[in-house]
């Protein structure tokens, strides 16, 4: 039975994008407003490539993580739980921070130890960028989170399969490429889009490095002409025009993996 609230008709959908509408054109026909869209639209890129990059570094490090934790070995096991339970008990901000200030110098010295007897020129610690520090603390942190989606989506296809799969002479790797994961995507996709519009809000914490996203730039924006209402405003609209079309975006797409499955 459908639940009631799939059968309602989207009443807030209508409301927010009135609401988009008077914004968008406030924008147009406001000199001011125009005026901040197109200095905040400069950090649109950025956050896009924050976001885009380490969404995919997280997820390959998660389906990782993820087939550790359901390997045949003890010590795997045990390490990626391990992994896991400590990171998502570290608020992203904290992580990023540490990233920062902590890790990236940690790892140039690493790096410096490792170069230093080859006699080739060590590296300093601001040649690391700010914005790669904040995107490694991204895949750190949400590598952690993604890691449950996949081992979720592992664990949901049918053991029978698998069994069928191996009496049948398929190798582990053909059996996971072949029958395992092509089923658990379907399972994994939605919520790991939900985490996607997630880490693109979380990646507005990159400004406190002073990365040049839409965050900071609104921060540097209403710093200067102390128009705080209408410029947090515009970084508002920009991140609720990304977040709530791949929202609707992602709807679809599980619609479409529930018809399926139904078919």
């Amino acid at each position: 039975m459908t639940p009631p609230r799939d059968r309602d008709f989207p009443w807030w959908l209508l409301v927010a994008a009135a609401i988009a509408a008077v914004m968008l054109v406030r924008v147009v026909s406001d000199d001011f407003y125009a005026q901040v869209l197109a200095t905040l639209s400069k950090g649109i890129g950025i956050t896009l490539f924050v976001t885009a990059v380490a969404f995919a570094m997280a997820s390959g490090f998660g389906l990782l993580l993820a087939l550790a934790a359901l390997s045949k070995h003890l010590a795997l096991r045990q390490v990626a739980r391990f992994y896991v339970e400590i990171v998502r008990g570290i608020p992203i901000l904290v992580l990023l921070l540490y990233v920062a200030f902590v890790l990236a110098p940690m790892l140039v010295e690493a790096w410096n130890w490792l170069v230093r007897p080859l006699g080739l020129e060590e590296a300093r610690t601001r040649d690391f960028p700010l914005i790669w520090r904040a995107i490694l603390a991204l895949v750190i942190g949400y590598a952690a989170f993604i890691a449950e989606v996949f081992r979720a989506g592992l664990v949901s296809v049918d053991p029978g399969q698998i069994e069928a799969a191996k009496a049948l002479g398929l190798s582990g790797w053909q059996c996971f490429r072949l029958i395992v994961f092509p089923q658990a995507i379907r399972t994994i996709l939605p919520p790991l889009g939900n985490d996607f519009i997630a880490m693109i809000k979380d990646s507005s914490l990159v400004s406190v490095l002073g990365v040049l996203d839409i965050t900071q730039l609104g921060k540097v924006t209403a710093a200067g002409n102390f128009r705080y209402f209408e410029t947090y405003n515009v970084v508002a609209l920009l991140y609720l025009l990304m977040t709530v079309t791949l929202s609707l975006l992602l709807r679809r797409l599980e619609a479409r993996l529930n018809r399926r499955r139904g078919g």
